[in-house]
């Protein structure tokens, strides 16, 4: 062994003689190991080796990836940006668009905000940002381009419907207010509705003033949606949790390698919403949105409809590092309240079967979307109701209590025969219900805004209409 090598050796070992553990000779060993195969890389290697590059990039990643899939090391660059995304405020242009292949169209612009503010309106049509034309962009792009656009000043051309020119706008983008109580509406008398689309700090003042606008303790039921729900904060969803659970009742429990596991409970002075509730979950509900339908479930207080959810229930810590780095390390595991862990296997993730792998929350009531045919994939793929939709509604003032009628349907159909898409006589027959209600949505979408549409697409949404019936009212 070279002079250099034993040196190295001798480094492992004082390091490991530092070490909280020195006791342990394992780790003694190992620590030797890597100073020395490290060692010999650096000495014969053909090329330079780049201390940054072998650790950084390579031996620490190594280390945490045999851990699990959340465990992160986070270098100088990457730390300095996890900081600076903790500090920031969310920036956008206050407009709602529907994105297709080459196309991106405005569906609704916000009050007050800089989209409303330079007369950018909905049925506009953005093909240019910042001298980048849109035609030729698939989604992924698009959608990159647009979340780029919102970080500085930007230049669009649109198409109006009606208009023969091209028409500009100059936005800057401001502080715009995400509310993460997204939706909350009727969906029959005295039965509510409301999206949950994040955890966040005013979530539960949110869906406080969600339930009242409603009805409050009137409601005769509720379907609490919390489909596609990342988490978020603890708090958040611990508070939501709360407002439909008796005082004393747990909510989780949380358990680390060592130490007695701690249980977090409703507070004694709350007062619980007592009305029956339907909570809707899939594949992309995880974290804080298990954490609400597990302890729902496990209390009998809720009926758990949909598909099940991701399976994300771990604690996180985020360690600063010397040399300006960070470690992103799992500490702890999330637990319903009757004892089952929410997190998945970790060495099933991500693709293994939930309901053959544990962890996640299962249904009471499974309940799919439903799925598309040949010809509907046509018409959305070709955004045909988002097309006809715009051409109807700009010549045209929309009445309240719009509806579809069979002559608007015949007139659609032969618009879209004009444009090739000719389904037989039985197929147009068997989606006509399908064919009435998206035309409707992206009608109402246009004309009352994307709140307005998304109550429409609630009839026919076939989970949110199983969690309806899962609330056994008459």
């Amino acid at each position: 062994m070279s002079k250099r090598l034993a040196a190295c050796g001798l480094w492992a070992a004082a390091a490991a003689a530092q070490s909280p553990v020195a006791a342990h000779e394992e780790l003694a060993r190992a620590l030797k190991q890597l100073a020395v195969v490290y060692c010999a890389v650096e000495e014969n290697f053909a090329d330079p080796v780049v201390p940054e590059q072998a650790f950084y990039g390579g031996a620490i990643p190594g280390l945490l990836r045999a851990l699990d899939p959340f465990s992160t090391f986070l270098d100088p660059d990457q730390f300095r940006a996890f900081e600076d995304m903790q500090q920031s405020v969310e920036k956008g242009f206050g407009s709602v668009v529907s994105i297709a292949p080459g196309r991106v169209v405005v569906l609704q612009t916000l009050a007050g905000t800089p989209s409303a503010r330079t007369g950018l309106a909905a049925g506009d049509e953005i093909v240019e940002i910042n001298g980048y034309r849109l035609d030729r962009l698939e989604v992924e792009p698009l959608v990159e381009l647009l979340r780029e656009s919102r970080q500085r000043e930007a230049q669009l051309l649109a198409r109006r419907p009606g208009v023969a020119t091209l028409l500009p706008f100059a936005l800057t983008p401001a502080e715009l207010a995400s509310p993460s109580v997204a939706r909350a509406f009727f969906l029959r008398p005295g039965v509510g509705y409301i999206k949950v689309a994040s955890f966040e700090e005013a979530t539960v003042e949110e869906l406080r003033k969600a339930v009242e606008k409603l009805g409050g303790v009137k409601l005769r039921g509720l379907v609490l949606d919390l489909r596609d729900n990342p988490g978020g904060l603890l708090p958040a969803a611990i508070g939501t949790a709360a407002m439909f659970l008796k005082p004393g009742q747990v909510v989780l429990s949380i358990r680390a390698r060592s130490g007695a596991p701690e249980e977090i409970k409703v507070p004694e002075k709350s007062e619980a919403l007592t009305f029956p509730v339907a909570a809707l979950i899939n594949g992309r509900s995880a974290s804080g949105a298990e954490i609400v339908a597990g302890a729902l479930q496990d209390h009998g207080r809720a009926r758990i409809v949909g598909e099940t959810s991701f399976g994300k229930g771990l604690v996180q810590r985020v360690f600063p590092l010397p040399e300006k780095s960070g470690l992103a390390l799992t500490t702890a595991l999330y637990f319903t309240p009757s004892g089952r862990s929410i997190q998945r296997p970790i060495a099933e993730l991500p693709n293994a079967a939930p309901e053959k792998s544990g962890g996640g929350i299962t249904p009471d009531v499974a309940a799919a979307l439903e799925g598309l045919t040949p010809f509907r994939v046509a018409l959305e793929a070709s955004s045909s109701f988002l097309n006809f939709a715009q051409q109807y509604t700009a010549s045209r003032r929309i009445p309240a209590g719009f509806d579809v009628t069979p002559a608007l349907l015949d007139e659609l159909q032969a618009w879209l025969s004009e444009r090739k898409i000719r389904p037989s006589v039985s197929e147009w027959s068997a989606n006509r219900a399908y064919l009435r209600n998206r035309l409707k949505t992206e009608i109402y979408n246009l004309a009352f805004g994307v709140a307005k549409g998304d109550e429409v697409e609630a009839e026919r949404d076939a989970q949110i209409q199983a969690a309806a019936r899962a609330l056994g009212l008459r």
